[in-house]
Formats: C-alpha cells, sequence, structure tokens
C-alpha cells in the first residue's frame, strides 16, 4: 500500500480494482467486443457469400480465405489494441487528423451504408425466415415483411434495453450453428486433395463478384474495427475504466477532441499504481484473446460452408429468395431433416445478430464522428442510457440522439430498398464491395494510431516486432487488392 500511495495517479477507486481471473471459463465470461465483432461477421458472409462460392465454384476460391483472415488480421486488432492501451476509442483518434477528415470520410461513407449496407444483412436474415415460414410452412408472406420486421425490432430492442438477453441468446443459438457445422462437415469430409486449393490462385469466370464479397465482408468489413472499438470503450472494463476514474477525479485531464492533441490520446501507464497497472494489463491480454478467438472460430466456419456446399451443392447457381432453403439442403441430405432445424435455428440467430450489430453499429459510429467534429455534440455526449441527462435527451444534436435518429435512417432507408429490390445474393455482394472504399484508410489509420500513440518503451502494449512488419505488410496487400476489386467494379477492368 505505501509503494502504491507513492505513484502519482494513486486512487482509493483504483485501489478497488481487482485483476480479473485469466482461467479459460473466466476468459470466455469476460469476452465481449471480439464475440460480438464475430457475431457481426457470421451472417451474411458465411451462410450466403460461402455457399454461393462453393456451389458455383466448387474448391477453386479457397484461397480467398486465409488471404481475408490472416492480411486483415491486424486492421481489426490494432483497433482493440489501441483501445484497451489507451481507454480511447478509433474514433477519438481519427478526430487528431488535420481538419479532422478521417471523421468525416468514414460518417459519409456509414451514412450510406446504413442504408445499402444493411439492406444487404437484413435481407440475408429475411431469407431464412422466408424459407422457414414462407417456403417451408407455407405462410404467404414476401420475403421484404421478414426483413423489415427484424430491422424494426432490432432498433426497439436496441433502444429500450435488453441488449444483453438478445447477446447471450444469440451466443448460444451460434453456438448451435457451429456444432451442427462442424457436425454435418465430417459426415462426408472433403477431400484433402481438395486443400491444395489453399494455395492455387483460381479466379473462374464471373467469380470477381464473390472474391470482392470475400474481400469485402470476411471475416467481416475493417469498418467494424472502429464499431468493436467503441463497443470496447462502452464496455468500462480495463484502461476505458481506469481512465474514466482518473478523468472523472481530476488526476487526469478530460479529453477535449478540439483542444487536445494526439499526445493526449496516451494513457500515463507508468504512473499507475502496480495493482492498476496489473488490472490494465490483464483486461489488455483479454481483449486479445477475445478478438483472436472470434476471428479464427469465424474462419473455421467459412471454411466449413464453403466446402460443405462444394460437397453437397456443386454445380448450383445458389440465388434467389429461397437461397437458404438451397443451403438447408445440405443438411437434410447428408443426416436428415433434424438436423437441418438445427441449422435454421442456428441461421437465424447468425444472421439476425449481424443484422441486430450493425443496427447498433453504424449509428453509434455516426454519433462519435459527430462528437469528435461539433462542439455542441461533444458537449453532449454519450449513448450509455445509464448515462443520459435530461439535456442529453432533449437537445437533437446531443450523441444519444443522433445515434437514434442515425438507427431511424438506417431502419427506414434499407426497408425502402429491399422493398425495391429483392434480390438476395446481390444485394449481399454488392453491399460487401461498398466496404471497399473506406477499408484502406481504416486500416491504415488504425494502424498509424497503435504506432504513434501507444509508448514505444512499453513492451506490454506496443506492437512486437512481428506485428510491426506484418501488419504493414498486410496493409499493403490488403490497399493492393481493393485496388483491383475496384477497378474490376468501377472501371470494368479484366481480372479474371
Amino acid at each position: 500500500m505505501a509503494e502504491e500511495q507513492k505513484t502519482a495517479l494513486y486512487d482509493e477507486a483504483l485501489e478497488a480494482l481487482e485483476p480479473p481471473a485469466m482461467d479459460p471459463m473466466s476468459l470466455f465470461k469476460h469476452f465481449g467486443p471480439g464475440l460480438i465483432l464475430m457475431m457481426t461477421g457470421i451472417g451474411t458472409s458465411h451462410l450466403v457469400t460461402a455457399p454461393t462460392a462453393g456451389g458455383r465454384f466448387a474448391y477453386a476460391l479457397l484461397w480467398t480465405l486465409p488471404i481475408c483472415y490472416i492480411f486483415k488480421y491486424y486492421g481489426f486488432q490494432m483497433a482493440f489494441r489501441f483501445t484497451n492501451a489507451t481507454g480511447m476509442s478509433m474514433m477519438d483518434a481519427y478526430g487528431c487528423a488535420p481538419g479532422k477528415w478521417p471523421l468525416w470520410y468514414v460518417m459519409i461513407i456509414t451514412i450510406v451504408q446504413c442504408a445499402i449496407g444493411e439492406a444487404g444483412r437484413l435481407v440475408a436474415c429475411a431469407a431464412v425466415f422466408y424459407y422457414l415460414f414462407s417456403v417451408h410452412w407455407g405462410l404467404p408472406l414476401p420475403l421484404w415483411s421478414y426483413a423489415v420486421a427484424v430491422a424494426i425490432v432490432s432498433a426497439y430492442v436496441i433502444l429500450y434495453g435488453n441488449y444483453s438477453a438478445v447477446e447471450n441468446v444469440t451466443k448460444v443459438c451460434a453456438g448451435a450453428l457451429v456444432v451442427s457445422s462442424v457436425v454435418v462437415y465430417f459426415v462426408n469430409p472433403a477431400p484433402m486433395s481438395k486443400m491444395a486449393h489453399f494455395f492455387i490462385f483460381d479466379m473462374p469466370k464471373g467469380s470477381w463478384l464473390i472474391v470482392a464479397g470475400f474481400f469485402g465482408l470476411l471475416p467481416t468489413g475493417i469498418d467494424v474495427s472502429v464499431q468493436a472499438s467503441e463497443w470496447g470503450k462502452a464496455k468500462k472494463k480495463g484502461m476505458a475504466y481506469v481512465r474514466r476514474i482518473l478523468e472523472e477525479t481530476g488526476k487526469m485531464p478530460l479529453f477535449d477532441p478540439f483542444s487536445s492533441t494526439k499526445k493526449d490520446l496516451a494513457m500515463p501507464i507508468k504512473s499507475l499504481p502496480p495493482k492498476t497497472q496489473e488490472y490494465a494489463r490483464r483486461w489488455f491480454r483479454i481483449g486479445n484473446y477475445d478478438f483472436a478467438f472470434g476471428h479464427w472460430i469465424s474462419f473455421g466456419v467459412a471454411f466449413i460452408y464453403l466446402v460443405l456446399a462444394a460437397v453437397w451443392m456443386y454445380p448450383s447457381e445458389v440465388k434467389g429468395k429461397a437461397v437458404m432453403g438451397e443451403i438447408a439442403k445440405i443438411f437434410t441430405e447428408s443426416i436428415g431433416a433434424w438436423m437441418m432445424v438445427i441449422f435454421i435455428l442456428g441461421a437465424l440467430a447468425a444472421t439476425f445478430s449481424t443484422a441486430f450489430n450493425y443496427i447498433d453499429g453504424w449509428p453509434r459510429v455516426v454519433g462519435a464522428c459527430c462528437r469528435n467534429i461539433f462542439k455542441c455534440t461533444a458537449d453532449l455526449s454519450g449513448v450509455d442510457r445509464a448515462d443520459l441527462t435530461p439535456e442529453k435527451k432533449s437537445k437533437w444534436y446531443s450523441e444519444y440522439n443522433i445515434y437514434r435518429m442515425t438507427m431511424i435512417w438506417t431502419v427506414v432507408t434499407s426497408s425502402a430498398i429491399i422493398i425495391g429490390l429483392p434480390k438476395p445474393v446481390w444485394l449481399v455482394l454488392v453491399a460487401s464491395a461498398l466496404a471497399y472504399f473506406v477499408a484502406p484508410v481504416i486500416f491504415f489509420l488504425n494502424l498509424w494510431y497503435c504506432f504513434t500513440v501507444i509508448d514505444k518503451t512499453d513492451k506490454d502494449y506496443y506492437p512486437g516486432l512481428w506485428a510491426t512488419w506484418f501488419g504493414w505488410f498486410s496493409c499493403l496487400v490488403f490497399t493492393v487488392m481493393t485496388g483491383l476489386m475496384i477497378a474490376a467494379r468501377i472501371f470494368k477492368v479484366n481480372i479474371g
């Protein structure tokens, strides 16, 4: 105690913080933003795009999976690292750039994604409901009606509570999806010789849009890294909670997006009491484990669905409103109808969690952009209902109300697009391609702020040699691949 009292930032509230347990069961209980990131990804890309690739081109596109997951790893991981090392979100860091240009760029792209991107996610979720109720049980409802219902219910639940209950149920159902997928895979596994396609670059005619979809949405769009950073800050654990205590007690200046500089984002970690340092260090490791666990589970699910489609569906166009029914036949033909029921339940959870999380995530990012761009919004920041004041509820320009207005925009515009353009697979693929216009910029900025804000002498938080070199190399590779996809999409350059 005497030693801790000598530290510059000793506080009784910090002394009360207990370092979290690190055993496997406790780790899983502590997981949060990383699992949410995983659940945001395991949806359209895994249940629509991956089976489409396997159904149309067999194993030819298998090489795209490791490239997506390996070369996008640090684009996501650096966002987790930054928040868990500084207690701030990536959006706060972006606000330190000259003219706050990254915030304007991200905000404009995000508002577009709220409409078109969410339409793609909703239509994938609606496809599961459509197959179950309209195709399987004969309920005379169009696909768009399920999508609109999911959007409205999601927005209501997020705004008025019970998010934690939905999250817990979704995790259980997603577990059922993973288990059922693994079981079905081993009923008739792909020949080992086909695994050679992991190392064979092949672009069959007509496959570029699917490849674009993979690079945009596996494990999910890089833009979700900034959402995960906001979720990490909102979790109020680790460095984010330590920083909040220090700012509230006046032991550390409150970060001001209009007068503070990039240097002010850093945490004086070495000045913290030893026990507090251990508390933050453990939560930092938990954040890294949380992300890595979700990232590689996501890879496994994507692999299984591409291969299952190659084994059981190829050749198949995999398109139309009943696309989920085509995929569900994998389970019926391999084991039986009872396994298909488990798949449908898991698919509902996975696709619903994707649509649900984006309805929260994208508006959260727009709100974060505004709190770092506009002084009036910064003065009324925060979307946590527990921290709301009467003024935050009443002023239209508060972060909370901007968050709500963006959510309404998301629900209305995405629903309108679905009603006017009900083409599930096409819409999902185009929505994923939109991520290209923001992904390389976010990738670069996530790396840049980690390397320029976190103390280089702090070996616990600063990226190591491998993370440094491979991180920048990954960013270069990802940018080149993105450029090729944009060239093919916008300028009609033939890349295969």
